[in-house]
């Protein structure tokens, strides 16, 4: 209770805390203190709480996905996740969350598609600029076989 009561003190000394708020503070921190004694962790927890089932079913909207680090909504999470210095695959590990859990939300995966498919990218080309370049050695040799007319001069008079 002692080095209880020193950390609340001195945390006290530095922070504005209400007198009626003391006596929970104190035990608090006693708890916590007495709980890493006994059991070698704190009595809080040592990590996120895994979501439900339904909680990861209602962070999937057609507009957004909502982040269990921070509870925002985001088109994307990638950037979000860089950010907090995590991977999709580390994110979804710490979470719970399936393999297949999505980084983007739908309605931005279709906006993307539908501009890519404007600019007309992912198309398979319709013919190859090299053969079209490249005549056939059969048709150069005839040509060179051929004669050529003498070209005519006007006569002047």
């Amino acid at each position: 209770m002692k080095l209880a009561a020193d950390i609340v003190a001195a945390y006290v000394s530095n922070n504005h805390v209400q007198g009626a708020e003391l006596p929970k503070l104190l035990l608090d921190v006693h708890d916590v203190i007495a709980g890493m004694l006994d059991g070698g962790q704190a009595a809080a927890e040592t990590g996120p709480a895994k979501p439900t089932p339904q909680e990861v079913k209602r962070s999937v909207t057609y507009d957004h996905l909502v982040s269990f680090e921070d509870g925002k909504p985001y088109k994307t999470l990638r950037r979000h996740l860089t950010l907090r210095g995590l991977t999709p695959e580390a994110y979804r590990a710490k979470w719970g969350l399936p393999v297949d859990y999505p980084m983007t939300a739908k309605s931005y995966s279709e906006q993307r598609s539908q501009l890519a498919r404007a600019l007309g990218l992912g198309q398979q080309r319709r013919g190859t600029p090299e053969a079209e370049a490249a005549p056939e050695p059969e048709l150069v040799a005839e040509e060179a076989a051929k004669p050529r007319r003498a070209v005519r001069r006007k006569e002047t008079a």
